[in-house]
């Protein structure tokens, strides 16, 4: 089969690999039939991941249709179509009973897919612990509108979930890529009192706009004036920073009002500083981590009664056989570009 593989640091590589077979009885394999690309993939690319494995097939966003399972799984069945969860975890560890699936104990646990162990920007895909990591996708759900239930829409649902959001309050996402408009669905869901969305790119500030009426749109230099004048106790009550930038760190807790939440969903390529002396008195709290997603059922039951719609996003279809092509695309931000689908069969 056809799988895209990272080679080393600074080279991916599309590669014939064999079809992935059952190795335990909790696995099952999954034909991919849609799959995307994360900035997440670019991270391991660009050698900012060290956990990630030089051979292993790239990629953690996908759905598709269960081919093969093993004796011990019971959720779902060959035939079923599947979200398939960023994360693999065991469903009994202290974390994973506790809901912090991205802690998950096991070998296998956490972000291994596409990460530690083969991923799904391929023809097939071995799901360890299937019962925790796949999820049915209901009828009236199409392959588009649920590709990104089981990462970057999980990672905005989580978000959104550990914020805190009152109805009322001031929100600012800084960051309007693919993270960021799934974070600014999820937190549409808490009715806040209005949602400031800075972003650089001119075209992503436009996507924002023609998409999302009544969200308020601003630039890094006039983003704090922008917050003070939408908010009433001196800045947001609730700030998302989903950029990863060389300064969005600190732009996120300067426009956050005194004890406000900061959550930080970004993953950045260097690290980051925290000044203490000069939010010294702000009372912030920070809020940080991957994501737990452990609610993908929930977040298909929304897509169904059409209170989230993530199909805007993808702007660019390819086949398998051009992901170099793809990646080239989404990496340069190009076009366009916000997410891009891959097909690995025609």
């Amino acid at each position: 089969m056809l799988a895209y593989t990272y080679i080393e640091k600074g080279r991916f590589e599309l590669r014939e690999k064999p079809r992935p077979v059952i190795r335990d009885g909790r696995d099952a394999i999954v034909r991919v039939t849609l799959a995307s690309i994360c900035t997440s993939d670019l991270h391991i690319k660009h050698g900012s991941v060290p956990r990630a494995v030089p051979g292993i097939t790239v990629g953690h966003e996908m759905v598709g249709v269960v081919e093969e399972a093993g004796p011990g799984v019971t959720n779902v069945r060959p035939g079923d179509r599947v979200v398939v969860n960023v994360e693999t975890y065991c469903g009994h560890c202290y974390f994973c009973e506790h809901g912090y699936v991205n802690n998950c104990t096991d070998p296998d646990g956490g972000w291994a897919l596409g990460c530690r162990i083969d991923g799904g920007q391929a023809e097939y895909v071995r799901v360890p612990y299937a019962d925790c990591g796949l999820t049915p996708i209901p009828p009236s759900v199409s392959d588009e509108q649920a590709l990104f239930v089981g990462d970057v829409l999980a990672t905005g649902y989580w978000a959104a979930g550990i914020s805190g959001i009152n109805p009322g309050d001031t929100v600012l996402i800084i960051g309007a890529g693919p993270t960021g408009i799934c974070t600014l669905l999820c937190a549409m869901l808490k009715q806040p009192g209005r949602i400031v969305v800075c972003e650089e790119d001119p075209v992503r500030r436009s996507f924002v706009a023609r998409h999302y009426s009544g969200v308020i749109v601003t630039d890094a230099r006039s983003c704090k004036e922008c917050v003070l004048s939408e908010s009433a106790h001196g800045g947001a009550d609730v700030v998302f920073e989903v950029a990863g930038g060389r300064d969005t760190f600190r732009m996120a807790w300067d426009c956050a009002r005194p004890n406000a939440v900061v959550t930080v969903v970004a993953l950045y390529d260097e690290p980051q500083v925290l000044p203490l002396p000069d939010m010294y008195g702000k009372n912030l709290t920070f809020k940080t981590g991957g994501v737990d997603g452990c609610h993908c059922a929930e977040i298909l039951r929304l897509i169904a009664e059409g209170r989230i719609d993530t199909t805007p996003l993808i702007t660019h279809r390819f086949p398998l056989g051009d992901i170099e092509r793809a990646y080239s695309l989404f990496e340069s931000h190009a076009d366009g570009v916000m997410k891009v689908a891959i097909a690995p069969r025609a």
